[in-house]
């Protein structure tokens, strides 16, 4: 009788481990029907990255003469999403047109889901960079300059697009072939140095000498000195040694 009890024991408990088996096995393909049925296709990816890129191309400015790339991220395709029957709706909170990367919202409001989606930006623009190597004091001839293509995320600072804005310029430290010329590398009007100071008044226009007591590059406002009067007075730079004051 004994034996028989364990005998009936085991075979329950066997019979039970096989249910469990069988139910987890069950849950298993039913997960996975489930899964394989609800997670997105290739093209609904595809066209979740367009959408994003798309995004930005129409909301961040094209550098002048130059061009804008976008590169959308790797999207994980267990994600949810539909073939979105009133079309993909993209935006992002970003405003920073100057950023290297920009988080964009690609959503389905009619299929309720929405995918975050990173976009690498790559702005390429035309910087004046240099053909041969210059030393600290060379003033900048047209054969020394060229226009190039240049990566403008890695070039943040600020340069040159026209060849005209350098050249006579003076170099303020050592550049060597190919680099991109930055503003701080060369002054337009250097200090100590003679300057032709234009003051404008009621459209009249006045030109005297005077001497720049800073350096400057185009635009920059410096403090110069007039060589007739010795009056310091502030004027802006408006070209090669030269400096417009306005009253």
């Amino acid at each position: 009788m004994m034996y028989l009890k364990r005998v009936q024991y085991s075979f329950s408990t066997t019979r039970r481990s096989f249910n469990k088996l069988l139910f987890k096995s069950i849950g298993c393909v039913l997960f996975f029907f489930s899964f394989s049925a609800s997670a997105a296709t290739g093209s609904q990816i595809a066209n979740i990255q367009r959408a994003a890129e798309a995004y930005i191309a129409a909301t961040i400015e094209s550098p002048a003469g130059g061009s804008l790339e976008t590169t959308a991220a790797n999207i994980d395709q267990r994600i949810f999403a539909t073939d979105c029957p009133s079309g993909l709706e993209s935006s992002s909170s970003s405003t920073n047109p100057n950023a290297s990367n920009i988080t964009v919202l690609v959503e389905c409001t009619e299929d309720n889901w929405r995918v975050y989606v990173p976009v690498r930006i790559t702005r390429t623009g035309p910087q004046v960079t240099l053909t041969t190597n210059l030393s600290r004091g060379q003033i900048i001839s047209a054969h020394d300059v060229t226009v190039s293509m240049v990566d403008l995320q890695r070039f943040r600072r600020q340069g040159f697009s026209s060849i005209e804005a350098v050249i006579g310029a003076k170099v303020k430290k050592n550049l060597r072939t190919g680099d991109a010329i930055e503003a701080n590398d060369i002054c337009i009007v250097c200090r100590s140095e003679s300057v032709t100071i234009k003051a404008v008044k009621s459209g009249m226009t006045i030109t005297t000498k005077g001497v720049a007591l800073t350096d400057g590059t185009h635009g920059e406002q410096i403090r110069v000195k007039n060589s007739k009067s010795n009056r310091i007075i502030e004027g802006r730079v408006t070209g090669i040694s030269e400096v417009t004051v306005i009253f």
